[in-house]
């Protein structure tokens, strides 16, 4: 049975994470950050110094497969199989957040690339509502699957979504066209374009991340 086989195996993987806390220790305002193909944790060390506030806790995290230097979040030749694993350990990631002292209405995810896609993933299927959904350069995996198998929070979930005008990887149109379908399908989302590559473009972009950030955080 070399389903159940894959299956078991996707099943038995483990997360690692490292939290970086807020420089306000008593924040309970936690960002979950996910990178993209071949990336890990250490692409993102400098996420902190850039967002730059004080009362936000960051949860760096690498994708549970090992892809070149680096990891993955799932196979970009058969990704279904895959984009549900890591879904489902990421649904365990966030309750445990939850366990631990993060309400999940004060928790944020970040995504890029493949971390944009499945920070989609958990937005419109997580049955709890998060404090806000950040995905830079990145599509959605059957976005008609999206719409129709969402939650019934999902509609209450607001998604900041960004991507370039120059992107080689994932042409504009084809990830502006899925963003649309989800908006029809009842997706709350703020969609930006930015005259940039497959890439973080820089301060005017961390401005509008850092704003839809600060926006939905609780009082102080």
């Amino acid at each position: 049975m070399p389903w159940l086989a894959v299956a078991n195996r996707y099943t038995a993987a483990v997360l690692n994470t490292e939290l970086i806390p807020a420089t306000e220790a008593s924040s309970g305002c936690l960002m979950v950050v996910l990178h993209g193909l071949g990336d890990s944790m250490e692409g993102f060390r400098w996420l902190p110094h850039a967002l730059d506030n004080s009362r936000l806790n960051l949860l760096l995290v690498n994708a549970p497969d090992d892809y070149l230097t680096g990891f993955s979040w799932y196979d970009i030749a058969a990704p279904a199989a895959g984009v549900e694993r890591s879904r489902d350990l990421l649904f365990g990631l966030l309750d445990r957040q939850r366990a631990d002292g993060f309400a999940t209405e004060q928790t944020f995810l970040f995504g890029f690339s493949q971390g944009c896609l499945m920070t989609l993933e958990i937005g419109l299927r997580y049955p709890h509502r998060l404090a806000g959904l950040v995905g830079i350069s990145g599509y959605a995996h059957e976005p008609g699957n999206l719409v129709a198998e969402q939650s019934p929070v999902a509609a209450e979930q607001s998604f900041l979504i960004t991507h370039g005008t120059a992107d080689p990887l994932l042409p504009l149109a084809q990830t502006q066209a899925q963003m649309e379908q989800l908006k029809a399908g009842g997706i709350r989302m703020q969609w930006e374009v930015f005259e940039k590559a497959h890439t973080i473009q820089g301060e005017a972009e961390l401005e509008v991340v850092r704003k839809f950030v600060g926006d939905r955080m609780p009082a102080s």
